[in-house]
Parts: C-alpha cells; structure tokens; sequence
C-alpha cells in the first residue's frame, strides 16, 4: 500500500478550479459541510443570496471546522448577478426534476456546478432557461424527496474532479 503525505498525493487539481454555487441555502449545517468539502477540494464556494442563516452563525463555523481560510467563498446578492460576473463559464444545475444523470455531464475546469436550496430546489424560471444543463442525481423517488444538499454537492463535485484529472 503506497501511503503518502497528503500535500503529496498525485491529485492535478483543475485549473481554473471548480465552483460550487448554492442558490438561497437555508440549513447552516449544510454549508459549513459544503465549505469543508470545498477547502479539502481547492473548489471556490460560491453563495446566492438570501441565506436562511447568518455565516456567522455556529452551526456553519462547527460544521465547517477550522477550515473556513482555506475557502474561497464569494457572495452575490441575487443569481442574475452572480451570472453577469460568471458569464465566461459553463453553468450545470443539479435538480431532481433533471432529465439525465449527473455522470452524463461533461465537466470541464471552471464549471459553476449550481444547487438550489433545500426545501425549494432551484427556481423553474432557472431550470426552464437552462432545459439541456440540467442534470440528477438518480434515486427512489417513490422513497425520499430529494437527497442532502451536501451530500448531493458530494457527489456532484468528485464526479467532476475525476473527470477534471483525466490526463
């Protein structure tokens, strides 16, 4: 077994890097856990307001742990603004009303990856502009609604770095 520093594995980090977006998020917990995979991942951290919480809040610093300087996180106030300033990358959305898989997708570094919030998802006007850029995570619906925004993020996020890294 190769057991390695973890500055020193072969990971090729894309460049430019990821960003994950997270449109109105309401749940602190999930961000902080979001923020955390977003710092192990060099992925940028990207929040539309409203929030249904203050980043200050405890909730998001304990589930973020010691990790918060280690995210790049930017803010805007509304996703019409975060999509004039990102307008030179690919935008995906994630929604369980999406249509294909998520491993159908084909990532390139710079991706805005865009969540919506937990108990709403992302707006219909957001996902009936973008219908061939919406993708699932496929599950049980009969089952559960929807998955945890930071688990979804989770696997969202890994399937694109692995793609990223292909040589």
């Amino acid at each position: 077994m190769d057991i390695r520093p973890r500055n020193q594995l072969p990971f090729n980090w894309p460049d430019p890097p990821l960003n994950i977006v997270l449109v109105e998020p309401e749940i602190p917990q999930n961000t902080g856990n979001i923020a955390r995979l977003c710092a192990a991942t060099g992925t940028v951290l990207n929040l539309i307001e409203p929030l249904g919480f203050r980043l200050t809040d405890q909730k998001v610093k304990r589930a973020g742990l010691d990790y918060w300087d280690s995210v790049e996180i930017r803010r805007f106030p509304n996703f019409g603004k975060f999509s004039d300033e990102n307008s030179k990358h690919r935008m995906i959305f994630f929604s369980t009303s999406g249509t294909k898989s998520y491993t159908e997708a084909e990532y390139r570094p710079g991706d805005c990856l865009v969540f919506g919030s937990e108990s709403r998802g992302l707006p219909l006007d957001l996902l009936e502009a973008h219908p061939d850029d919406v993708y699932n995570i496929p599950m049980k619906l009969e089952n559960v609604r929807s998955l945890n925004l930071a688990n979804a993020v989770s696997i969202v996020l890994y399937e694109a770095l692995r793609q990223c890294n292909l040589p």
